[in-house]
């Protein structure tokens, strides 16, 4: 396991991003007001570069027959196909069983870290 300095806190504005490479793999960061999440840059169905998608937010169940648009700027969006992923878990949010891996992140003065398992 490696924890690597990526990028200084002020590289990447909320709602903002940077794809690095760790260890030989592709790992985006992500900032959510001011929280950094770190994503493998890998779609589980085909590979995709998910973290180059659009970032959004989603409908959820409201009631019958009713749903609500919700987390507005956390839910990422592949490219290739719109598979939905909730950036701060990497969950899917289709099923439960779908997950985009996910490191853990640490402010270091001022530094982003990422720890990557080898």
């Amino acid at each position: 396991m490696g924890t690597h300095m990526v990028a200084r806190v002020d590289e990447i504005p909320p709602g903002g991003r940077k794809i690095v490479r760790v260890e030989g793999r592709e790992v985006g960061v992500f900032n959510l007001n001011g929280t950094f999440y770190a994503l493998k840059n890998s779609c589980p169905h085909q590979g995709a570069r998910v973290c180059l998608g659009r970032v959004v937010g989603t409908t959820i169940p409201a009631g019958v027959y009713e749903f609500q648009y919700s987390k507005e700027g956390q839910i990422l969006r592949c490219p290739w196909h719109s598979w939905e992923y909730d950036i701060t878990t990497g969950q899917s949010v289709f099923d439960p069983n779908v997950k985009v891996v996910t490191y853990p992140v640490e402010i270091v003065d001022g530094q982003i870290a990422v720890t990557v398992a080898t």
